[in-house]
């Protein structure tokens, strides 16, 4: 064990090092090809010396640690046997600079209707998705889904996405090195089945937990797999509606919805014209606005940096029942109508937050993003700014626990984690109430 052999090591700068062997897993379950042990090797550090003296006689602490993941050279070390065991004996700790930063992390998304276990790698700044595995749940034409319902769902098919995440990533419990879950927002009694379930994996497999919010687990997924810069975001999904950009350590909210969210919007109208609800009830008002010819006036919210859209809503619900039966109207020209409306205004107020914060760059995340229509006006804005819009397909704007692992991840490693007592939901955590200490631009 590391403490018997400390006693052995010598002071100054001097690490023992145990070399993972050829074809041997890795922490990560991964095996080291045969070439690469020819340049370089990964090994994992038994024990520590005080560190080199300074000329004052004072010791240089070292920047690793007992039970850090290293990368050897191919030269250097000196070999030496313990209890049987063969090490390296290094005195030049600046062979031991590159600490190997890789951690894995499986996140559990569960606020909504989509039930998502993810599991991501973190390693030397790259970042591997190992699974992404999604189940969602469907609901008859027409109607909606509730809590309860929701949360029966999760709880019947959680187990099953969790074994299949595991054996997409090709990975056991004991290689998992965190549990990221969402702490909110979202709907309650789904939020409560994934919590329990994280709370319960870690007590098991005895790893940390870190409870993520929903927003920020967007936002990060979408600037990893866009590389965007520092861009401002529109948030747009079921239930939420959010103009974002960040400053110090924050993202701040420029402008959001007044009542309920554009998701929540276009999935009510579906239900209203009786639209399937597979894959979701958004996807398929965007298919009928496609068809959509004639642009029929809506009323138009905006105010100030928010948006409001429950009155349009009352308003085209009206236009429904009394002139879709008599044929003055189109399912097809109201979606169309819908669309353009609401996503104008959008466009309108994210325009205003690129012009403040004078970013050029817009991030689309949430369900509401994969919206092509939405996209195409948000470009049109854009390109006439000089900027770019970034955007993601369904595996990343659609809810899913690769998203929560990710943040997770990147939360964990500047030391955060959620007590077990303190891993609760919050059915209203903001986006702007999460302290963002891995990102300092």
């Amino acid at each position: 064990s590391a403490n018997k052999l400390k006693n052995i090591v010598p002071l100054l700068d001097r690490v023992l090092v145990q070399r993972i062997k050829p074809q041997q897993k890795t922490a990560a379950g991964i095996y080291i090809p045969e070439k690469a042990q020819e340049a370089l090797n990964e090994g994992v550090i038994v024990a520590v010396g005080k560190g080199a003296l300074t000329k004052e006689g004072k010791h240089i602490p070292l920047q690793v640690a007992v039970g850090d993941k290293i990368l050897l050279p191919p030269y250097g070390g000196t070999p030496v046997k313990v209890l049987q065991e063969e090490y390296l004996l290094f005195r030049d700790s600046e062979i031991l600079a590159k600490v190997v930063d890789m951690v894995i992390a499986i996140g559990f998304e569960g606020s909504a209707n989509k039930l998502g276990v993810g599991i991501i790698r973190h390693e030397n700044g790259q970042v591997d998705i190992l699974a992404n595995v999604r189940d969602t749940f469907i609901t008859p034409p027409g109607e909606g889904f509730s809590p309860r319902d929701t949360a029966v769902h999760h709880r019947e098919c959680v187990l099953r996405v969790t074994r299949e995440a595991l054996k997409d990533a090709n990975l056991t419990p004991k290689d998992i090195d965190v549990i990221c879950y969402t702490k909110g927002p979202g709907m309650g009694a789904p939020l409560v089945s994934v919590a329990i379930v994280a709370r319960t994996l870690s007590l098991l497999w005895d790893k940390p937990l870190v409870g993520v919010n929903h927003c920020v687990g967007h936002i990060e997924m979408g600037r990893e797999v866009t590389k965007a810069d520092n861009p401002v975001v529109l948030y747009v999904s079921g239930g939420n509606t959010q103009v974002i950009a960040y400053s110090q350590q924050c993202y701040r909210i420029f402008g959001e919805t007044l009542d309920i969210a554009i998701g929540n919007c276009l999935d009510r109208f579906a239900r209203l014209l009786n639209l399937s609800n597979a894959p979701s009830p958004g996807y398929n008002i965007e298919q009928y606005a496609k068809r959509g010819k004639n642009f029929i006036q809506l009323p138009y919210s905006v105010k100030g940096m928010d948006v409001s859209f429950s009155g349009i809503l009352s308003h085209i619900e009206k236009l429904a029942k009394e002139d879709l039966p008599t044929g003055k109207v189109t399912a097809e020209d109201l979606c169309y109508s819908l669309q353009e409306t609401l996503f104008a205004m959008l466009v309108e107020i994210t325009e205003r937050a690129m012009a403040h914060v004078e970013s050029d760059q817009v991030l689309l995340v949430g369900g509401v993003g994969c919206n092509i229509r939405l996209q195409e006006m948000m470009e049109q804005m854009a390109s006439q700014r000089n900027g770019t819009v970034c955007a993601t397909d369904e595996r990343f704007c659609i809810d899913n626990g690769i998203m929560i692992a990710h943040a997770g991840l990147l939360a964990y490693k500047t030391g955060f984690v959620t007590p077990l007592e303190e891993s609760t939901i919050t059915q209203r955590f903001r986006t702007d109430e999460v302290h963002i200490a891995w990102r300092e631009d």
